[in-house]
């Protein structure tokens, strides 16, 4: 199976300039707990509701002044489209995170995460993904 049978494609993204805030209230709006970071097309990184909380609420930061640039963390690790989804699983895995852009040419397509291979996948080989991921 491939990664482009089963990511999403409803894509919520923010840019690396905007605010915190602005960023906070997307999430909060899409009901989502992470948003690649996009200059023009190319996914920079990813801020998750973690970073949020870590590198600026636990040190009394200013969401509505801080740049989503300054906690993101930088150079996402992403997918292409056709590769296989077992390969998205391991590097899910080696980097420890739950979630994946998935990049065409460089573009933005879609996203990827552990959610998405719970539909797919059941048992063992679920449970094993899940437990790699979450390992610390």
């Amino acid at each position: 199976m491939q990664v482009r049978e089963i990511m999403s494609t409803r894509i919520v993204s923010v840019d690396p300039a905007s605010s915190v805030k602005d960023a906070a209230m997307l999430m909060n709006r899409h009901n989502i707990g992470a948003v690649p970071v996009v200059d023009g097309s190319a996914v920079r990184g990813m801020l998750t509701d973690r970073d949020i909380v870590l590198r600026c609420v636990a040190e009394s930061r200013d969401a509505g002044t801080l740049k989503v640039s300054d906690i993101c963390s930088q150079g996402a690790v992403s997918v292409r489209p056709d590769q296989n989804l077992s390969d998205a699983m391991n590097l899910m895995s080696t980097e420890q995170v739950r979630r994946l852009p998935v990049v065409d040419n460089g573009r933005l397509v879609g996203m990827v995460s552990v959610a998405d291979v719970a539909r797919e996948k059941s048992g063992m080989e679920l449970a094993e993904a899940i437990t790699d991921i979450s390992m610390p």
